[in-house]
């Protein structure tokens, strides 16, 4: 009667723990497997970003949430990255986001789209101070893009769809 007894405890307990365990993993799952770092930068480390001039081809995409066209565009570059990763081409993808938004706003959209290129919050909300600095071209307006190694350089104050950035990155790769 005893080893009756124990064997339905452990039964019991076994059962028990098995779904709590399945609850907790339930629970953190959404959590795992994503970690995407925001790093902040001004207009000053826009300005030497957009300048670079090492053996590496940049695809800089200004955008925030809030702006349709950016969000229509934005998985575009996200194949980008994950297409030409290894090719020395470098997706980085500078929000205008209000720095209070990131925590409400941006990272669940990144979460969302499972953005896995870089990702940089302009915390130099004067745009007119640092807009010129990327390109004298450039209104303002976003969408807009930069792409260019050391030899060539292509601004695109526009939403781009999918065949465009695939021809302007490839344009300046050949």
């Amino acid at each position: 009667m005893r080893n009756r007894k124990q064997k339905l405890h452990r039964f019991v307990f076994t059962t028990v723990m098995n779904r709590l365990l399945m609850i907790f993993f339930a629970i953190m799952m959404p959590f795992t497997g994503f970690s995407q770092e925001i790093t902040e930068i001004d207009g000053d480390g826009i300005a030497v970003l957009s300048r670079n001039s090492n053996d590496t081809t940049y695809v800089i995409n200004f955008w925030a949430t809030w702006c349709s066209p950016c969000v229509k565009e934005i998985d575009f570059f996200e194949e980008v990255h994950s297409r030409l990763h290894d090719s020395k081409v470098k997706v980085i993808l500078v929000s205008l986001d209000f720095p209070n938004q990131v925590e409400r706003r941006l990272i669940p959209f990144l979460e969302d789209k499972k953005i896995t290129a870089q990702v940089m919050l302009m915390t130099d909300l004067d745009y007119n101070s640092w807009i010129e600095r990327v390109d004298k071209s450039w209104s303002g307006a976003i969408p807009a893009t930069l792409i260019f190694n050391r030899e060539r350089r292509v601004f695109l104050e526009q939403e781009l769809t999918r065949d465009e950035l695939f021809e302007n990155v490839n344009q300046i790769l050949d």
